[in-house]
């Protein structure tokens, strides 16, 4: 069983090639969902009074070859510009897949306005998406009973492009909650290879052939996000459920946690992943430092062959004075 599901990623990619017009893998999933809020959504860029840098990476079904690898940094800030209140982010990802490669870098704007005794932000997100086809590590057994080494579907090269992507949310900030809104790859970025490799040339007298064109499109992606803070009364405890659905408009994903915080200094929680896995979630913040992990045990019959999903993140905080009379006064981070 271990053998055979060494190989399925890697095949369902193949088939998926077949048709030359193949989805690319989406945005990851993260059971620390939370920690990286600006990537699900542009709209939570500086939906706190922090600059807030985030860094981790999510090791996905670890034990089976060409499982998901994801790699993943954000960073946003509020700021104000003309008397109003804004934020701005940064969130960047690299995630590998069977022969598949992808790199995503967004940049985010909001505006911050207040209404419905809450906080609000509305942004709009621009920044680029590559796609990267290793063909030159194509390897297809004798006995393959789908596709021949010399199928004309598959790519024997190693193909790469770039295209725009763009993205838009909303957010909610509440004392006692956070939710928001979001459509990532708006514009449904699509990337096209020509694969001219094995073109002949009729002046050679060889009969021409049409280039192989093969083309990977990121499909748009709706999210929404909810996280709330419940106090424990005359404790130092507080309890943090988090949720975050996912859909493509084909497939819906669903993942929820429950944490529960000391001190605001240390957390331990479980979380689900609808029909995958259960989680174990452990994180500490400290004078601005913040460290978070993650382990999923899948319940489906991938654990037969897999020890299960780890995920680890590192950040920091640092905290900003809006008022008027610290106006231009900032604690140094060496000093700190």
């Amino acid at each position: 069983m271990k053998a055979i599901l060494r190989y399925i990623v890697p095949t369902l990619l193949m088939l998926a090639l077949a048709s030359t017009d193949a989805r690319a893998q989406g945005d990851a999933l993260l059971t620390n969902f939370t920690m990286a809020p600006v990537y699900y959504n542009p709209a939570a860029s500086g939906d706190t009074d922090n600059i807030r840098i985030r860094g981790g990476a999510r090791l996905q079904w670890v034990g089976i070859h060409g499982a998901p690898q994801t790699f993943l940094a954000t960073a946003d800030t509020p700021f104000k510009f003309l008397g109003k209140r804004w934020g701005a982010g940064l969130a960047i990802q690299q995630e590998s897949l069977g022969l598949f490669r992808n790199l995503t870098a967004d940049l985010s704007l909001g505006y911050r306005f207040r209404a419905l005794k809450g906080q609000w932000t509305a942004a709009v997100q621009i920044g680029f998406f590559n796609e990267q086809f290793k063909g030159s590590e194509v390897f297809i057994p004798d006995d393959d009973d789908f596709h021949q080494s010399a199928d004309d579907a598959i790519p024997t090269r190693d193909l790469a492009g770039n295209a725009l992507d763009l993205g838009l949310g909303i957010y909610y900030v509440h004392p006692r909650f956070k939710t928001g809104v979001s459509l990532l790859h708006a514009n449904s970025p699509s990337v096209t290879f020509t694969d001219d490799a094995e073109s002949s040339s009729p002046s050679a007298g060889g009969d021409s052939e049409l280039n192989k064109k093969y083309k990977f499109t990121a499909p748009r992606t709706l999210y929404f996000t909810a996280e709330g803070n419940i106090p424990l009364r005359n404790t130092l405890f507080e309890v943090l459920p988090a949720v975050i659905v996912r859909s493509d408009f084909t497939f819906t994903d669903i993942a929820a946690n429950l944490r529960v915080r000391y001190n605001k200094l240390f957390y331990a929680g479980i979380g689900y992943r609808h029909s995958d896995a259960v989680s174990l979630l452990l994180g500490a913040e400290i004078k601005g430092i913040f460290l978070a992990y993650a382990y999923d045990y899948s319940f489906s019959a991938i654990s037969r062959a897999s020890s299960g999903s780890h995920e680890i993140f590192a950040g920091y905080n640092l905290k900003l004075d809006f008022s008027e009379k610290n106006r231009n006064k900032h604690k140094s981070i060496r000093i700190m």
